[in-house]
């Protein structure tokens, strides 16, 4: 039986190839000493996770807009020296997370961006970064809401790490890895072959035959 609840339609976009305003939009960012208010919700998480790094000093691991966690937890067992940190900022979706038996991760509820920020603010650096199906933002107007058309873009390379970004929506991930490129950052972009899923999303996406996109890349 074919249950539409758990299919997924393919991403839909009026802007039919790379944003032609990409490359403007981040020059512009890098070139800008961007800062914003910290929102509180994400100090008060920022203050749990800084503590825990200073009682542990683990590397540490950023799954950003982490979603129910699912993939934060599964991410923790694939890194255990490490600290994982899954953000995300619906506290709905935090909600439903469903722990796993590690000791080594914790979920926050807090805009990505703010503590992508604090974090340099304080000087540490992470060993990996995962950006796992965060909203594509596929209206060309929206280019400013994608992770690589936002002014925190910067923040993100200078947390360094191993980035990896996934996508069901081809086009989001070259132009992510566009961005990367013509930050002075070259990774590489393949299809994902089929396994077993990282985050609530992928399941779907898996489900409903979707082909799914990954960028890769080394900071510095």
């Amino acid at each position: 039986m074919n249950d539409e609840k758990n299919q997924s339609r393919e991403v839909s976009s009026n802007q039919p190839g790379l944003h032609p305003r990409l490359l403007e939009v981040v020059t512009r960012h890098l070139e800008s000493d961007f800062r914003r208010p910290v929102a509180e919700h994400s100090h008060n998480a920022y203050t749990v996770l800084r503590d825990r790094l200073r009682h542990e000093q683990r590397p540490l691991v950023l799954d950003s807009f982490c979603g129910t966690g699912m993939s934060t937890a599964l991410l923790a067992r694939k890194h255990p020296d490490c600290l994982v940190a899954g953000i995300d900022q619906s506290e709905h979706r935090l909600d439903k997370h469903v722990p796993l038996a590690t000791d080594n991760y914790l979920l926050l509820r807090a805009q990505a961006e703010d503590i992508w920020q604090l974090l340099l603010q304080d000087g540490y650096r992470l060993a990996h970064h995962y950006l796992l199906y965060p909203n594509p933002w596929p209206k060309s107007k929206h280019l400013q809401r994608r992770i690589h058309g936002h002014p925190g873009f910067a923040w993100l390379l200078a947390l360094g790490g191993g980035v990896e970004l996934r996508s069901n929506w081809q086009l989001y991930v070259e132009e992510f890895g566009l961005a990367m490129h013509h930050a002075g950052r070259r990774g590489c972009i393949s299809l994902i072959a089929k396994a077993a899923p990282l985050t609530l999303f992928e399941e779907k996406y898996q489900r409903s035959g979707h082909s799914l996109w990954q960028f890769r890349c080394d900071l510095p």
